[in-house]
């Protein structure tokens, strides 16, 4: 369950690192929103309409084939924002951005967005540099598609993942990160089977508890290390914290308009979003029970 009492803006850290001046600014235009596993946030080849400040949680950006298949080019915590594209020029991205554990969201008109972006001051600085970090992480991950094991590849996957949480679990199941990873379920199981039997994760019905993270550390590639150093090289305020998803009690303090509390009663929960990441609701989240609180200002 999410924790609504602790649930703020300042949990995302590209918007906590923001001056006081700029956050009143876009403050008063954030929406909140809570989703589930298994949301999506945009298709691909929509129009963005929003701009997603994770608070918590992790969103994986994943590319489709024709046929079907799927692989991972990225993940996105509370490090950063869902909707980068629009920086570059377009309106409209390749890839589907798919919620991976129950989280919460700050979303942003993207005319709102780029009004401050075009301002040319501090927030333009940060999301630049928060994309080069994400180029960074998939151009090292069509690497390490290529040259390293599947072994590597998950160790180093669930070491990112746990960068983005505030524990030791992963909720995720076999056959999910197989199409995350691009490969077969069964080769997910032997490498976790094996990742198991020398203590380094515990494994039960969907959800990866990491016994040791040294253990995983070892048996990953260098991929890890190499975005890990130019993540933090740009966006250094990341340092601030042993592990990048514990900010709720490092950063309390809420932005005075946006941080309105609020809680999903029995009614509420029932009801499903009326849109995410378009003006209709994606196929993908009709009867999944997403909730949203829009604070009117």
């Amino acid at each position: 369950m999410i924790d609504v009492a602790q649930c703020s803006t300042m949990q995302n850290q590209l918007l906590a690192v923001l001056s006081a001046k700029v956050q009143e600014r876009i403050s008063v235009h954030l929406e909140r929103v809570f989703l589930h596993c298994g949301d999506v946030l945009h298709e691909s080849g929509q129009p963005l309409h929003h701009i997603y400040f994770p608070a918590d949680g992790i969103v994986s950006l994943i590319c489709e084939t024709r046929e079907g298949g799927a692989a991972e080019v990225a993940i996105v915590g509370n490090e950063g924002l869902v909707g980068v594209e629009l920086f570059m020029g377009g309106r409209t991205t390749t890839n589907r951005a798919i919620v991976r554990s129950e989280c919460c969201v700050y979303r942003l008109p993207t005319d709102r967005l780029m009004a401050e972006f075009n301002c040319h001051g501090e927030l333009m600085v940060q999301v630049l540099r928060y994309a080069q970090s994400l180029m960074t992480q998939m151009a090292q991950n069509a690497v390490c598609n290529r040259h390293h094991s599947i072994t590597q590849r998950l160790c180093r996957r669930l070491i990112g993942s746990l960068d983005l949480c505030d524990d030791n679990r992963v909720d995720m199941t076999q056959e999910l990160i197989a199409n995350m990873l691009g490969v077969r379920r069964e080769s997910i199981t032997e490498v976790a089977l094996k990742l198991q039997s020398v203590g380094a994760i515990a494994y039960r019905r969907g959800q990866i508890r990491v016994l040791n993270r040294a253990q995983l550390e070892t048996s990953s590639c260098e991929c890890y290390s190499v975005v890990r150093k130019e993540t933090l090289r740009l966006q250094p305020y990341l340092t601030r914290t042993a592990v990048i998803g514990s900010t709720r009690s490092a950063n309390a303090l809420l932005f005075t308009r946006a941080a309105t509390n609020w809680a999903p009663s029995a009614s509420s929960s029932k009801k499903p979003l009326r849109s995410i990441g378009s003006s209709k609701q994606p196929a993908s989240l009709k009867g999944r029970g997403v909730t949203s609180a829009v604070l009117v200002n």
